[in-house]
This record gives C-alpha cells, sequence and structure tokens, in this order.
C-alpha cells in the first residue's frame, strides 16, 4: 500500500513537473493556454461557480 502511495506522488510530481516546463514559458511568451473553446468552457464554468454561492429566489 505503501509503495502505491508512494508512486503515486511521483506521477505527480512527474506531471505537474512536465506541465510546468512546457505551460510557464509559453504563457511568459504570450501565447494562450487554451483554445477559443477551452477559453469558453472555463468563462462558463466560473459563471456556474459564482452562482452556486447566490440563493435562489424561489417562485410560490
Amino acid at each position: 500500500m505503501v509503495y502505491l502511495v508512494i508512486s503515486m506522488l511521483v506521477v505527480t510530481v512527474l506531471g505537474v513537473a512536465v506541465v510546468g516546463v512546457v505551460a510557464v514559458p509559453a504563457h511568459r511568451g504570450g501565447r494562450d493556454l487554451l483554445t477559443a473553446k477551452g477559453e469558453g468552457v472555463a468563462r462558463s464554468a466560473r459563471r456556474r461557480a459564482g452562482t452556486l454561492g447566490r440563493p435562489r429566489a424561489r417562485a410560490h
């Protein structure tokens, strides 16, 4: 079980390192990280997440 947890941590760290090596320089270079469709999905998710904290009005 310990080996499984350690291996999952190693894989996660490697994944974060790869994203850091690829995405950070691209972002600093002024390139977009997401496509136009990806930007739309992220915008929609932020909008929906913002409405989660507000109570909805009930219709009687």
